[in-house]
């Protein structure tokens, strides 16, 4: 074999890997809201998780996306764990459509005869000015890199008839009996772990096959390998993810792994009920003793390779009606595999929903994003809180306390703004969709309006603090005035966490409530601040008093700028995208 063929084989693998990938992501982006909505729709009924997995896995063709999107929404808390596990069985199950596909129309069908004149339609699509064709001409381009590249791969591999020595030695890994089969499966695992795809293991599977390599039953442990080494995908998008998410990933590497030994301990029953299938459609049976494909047989490569697919699918199908009558097992199992860290339970200001993890599917993660910011704002609702407690507070050690959590949520504003900054251009940095690029700009925009509204808390906690100083205080009357204007700040806070949560479930249609917030601010802020110059101008106050107490006003008030900013920034990007 020479290097030249070597390369070629190469760029053929990683032509088909790019082509899934490519082909998954302008899936992801056609469908981007349609996903998300399917999923934040999900039930606690097992077998709804099921056929969402299957759905969305067949759609998108990586069971690797669809369990690492799982896991991230996991940690997103869009769903539980219990429905989690549900989504990853069906996940299992979808993958088998691509090794359909590949047996069909790769072997069979042979598309790549198509695959060039489809490209020129997928580079059309991708230079139209419309975003939707855009992302359907990737989508394209992909399929017909997937069906290339995998048409150079067979071409490239060596032929091993013309060096029968290769050709026996190969062979004779597969003449150890039940050996054998635990030799194929581990190759198989440690295949799919360095290609991180158990499609293109698969599909290097039935080249093998097809060429009469190795025998049928050799590859179906290669099939089972592969099953075990698809779940590390999700556990390195876990890895950095919270404890649901690392018990999300554990699951499924506890269904592959239960489904690899009952498949093990069944294997020849197993493989002969596959093999009673293939027979019904009238083909050979890939079954009996010592079957091998003859490259110049076209009724045994056709009965090898829908034999091979027809396992995968039984393989995943029958283990998930196993072990969908245990999925509360498998959740117990996990929560005593993986415990929750003590340092997590009492850790109150830490990111919730996102964390710096692999973004497996970019489109998606907006959701995760969008969670942190709607956590982000209750946690500055917390803080206008402890400003209502410092305002009225007049023990000056209980005082001193209220201004270091002041200060403390001013820190923790700003650690929140930085991270969440982070993971969008973590996200802004992938390929993504017009519509989802819109929302990040609005989000970024979000985050530095809430960072703003927890340097308004420590502002106002600096105002109090320099008004003790000077051994001044606030009379009964400016503390209700005070605390009237906290109350329509409150308001204000109320609206926009109204409005975040609509535009999350993309049910925003107006921001009325958020205007008419605003206009009760200003208005109040207007007739506080022009009672408290009568006063003064009466001699009822004294003018320091009064400086600081304006000061406040005015604070309060931008504080009410800020978060009407938050509701407008949202009309822009989920309302006027809409009509």
């Amino acid at each position: 074999m020479g290097i030249l063929q070597i390369f070629t084989l190469l760029g053929a693998l990683g032509m088909f890997l790019y082509g899934m990938n490519l082909m998954s992501s302008g899936l992801q982006k056609a469908a981007g809201d349609r996903l998300r909505g399917f999923l934040t729709a999900m039930t606690s009924n097992p077998f709804k998780g099921v056929m969402t997995g299957l759905g969305i896995t067949s759609l998108i063709q990586s069971s690797s996306a669809t369990t690492v999107m799982v896991v991230s929404f996991v940690n997103a808390g869009l769903l539980t764990l219990a429905q989690a596990i549900g989504v990853i069985m069906g996940a299992n199950i979808g993958t088998t459509v691509t090794a359909w596909l590949v047996a069909w129309l790769g072997f069979k069908a042979d598309i790549s005869i198509l695959a060039i004149p489809l490209m020129a339609v997928g580079f059309l699509c991708s230079n139209s000015k419309k975003n939707q064709r855009q992302n359907i001409g990737e989508l394209i381009v992909g399929f017909s890199l997937l069906f290339l590249g995998l048409s150079f791969m067979k071409e490239s591999v060596p032929d091993l008839n013309q060096t029968p020595e290769v050709l026996e030695f190969v062979k004779s890994w597969a003449s150890h009996g039940f050996g054998s089969v635990l030799i194929f499966l581990v190759f198989g695992t440690l295949l799919t772990l360095v290609l991180q795809s158990s499609s293109a293991t698969m599909a290097i599977t039935l080249i093998m096959l097809s060429m009469g390599w190795i025998p049928f039953n050799m590859a179906c442990a290669m099939v089972l390998g592969e099953n075990i080494g698809t779940t590390i995908t999700a556990n390195i998008a876990a890895s950095v993810g919270n404890t649901q998410a690392k018990r999300a990933a554990m699951s499924h590497t506890i269904f592959n792994v239960f489904g690899v030994i009952w498949a093990l301990i069944m294997f020849r029953p197993f493989l002969a009920l596959v093999g009673r299938i293939i027979e019904l459609f009238g083909l050979p049976n890939p079954a009996a003793e010592g079957f091998v494909v003859d490259p110049s047989s076209t009724s045994d490569s056709t009965a090898a390779l829908y034999g091979l697919s027809m396992l995968h699918t039984l393989f995943n199908t029958i283990n998930t009606l196993i072990l969908i009558w245990f999925v509360r097992f498998i959740e117990k199992a996990v929560k005593h595999i993986i415990k929750t860290p003590k340092n997590q339970e009492n850790d109150a200001f830490r990111l919730k929903y996102i964390t710096a993890g692999p973004l497996a599917t970019p489109e998606l993660a907006t959701e995760q994003a969008f969670d942190e910011i709607i956590h982000f704002a209750e946690i500055s609702r917390n803080g206008l809180g402890y400003t209502k407690q410092a305002l009225v507070e007049t023990n000056a050690d209980k005082f001193e306390e209220l201004r270091k959590k002041l200060v403390k949520y001013e820190e923790i504003s700003d650690k929140i703004e930085y991270e969440i900054a982070t993971f969008l251009n973590a996200v802004s940095a992938s390929d993504i969709s017009e519509t989802t690029s819109v929302q990040i700009k609005a989000m970024y925009k979000i985050i530095g309006e809430l960072e703003s509204l927890g340097d308004s808390g420590e502002a106002i906690s600096r105002i109090l603090s320099r008004r003790n100083i000077h051994k001044k205080s606030f009379d009964d009357t400016t503390i209700k005035r005070l605390m009237d204007m906290v109350e329509a700040v409150d308001s204000a806070y109320e609206a926009m966490l109204e409005n975040l949560d609509a535009a999350h479930k993309h049910t925003l249609t107006n921001i009325i409530n958020a205007y008419n917030a605003e206009e009760r601010i200003n208005n109040l802020r207007n007739n506080l601040r022009d009672a408290e110059i009568e006063d003064i101008e009466d001699g009822g106050k004294n003018y320091q008093t009064s400086v600081y107490y304006i000061d406040i006003v005015n604070e309060l008030e931008r504080m009410g700028d800020f978060i009407i900013n938050i509701s407008q920034d949202l009309e822009r990007a989920f309302i006027e995208r809409n009509n």
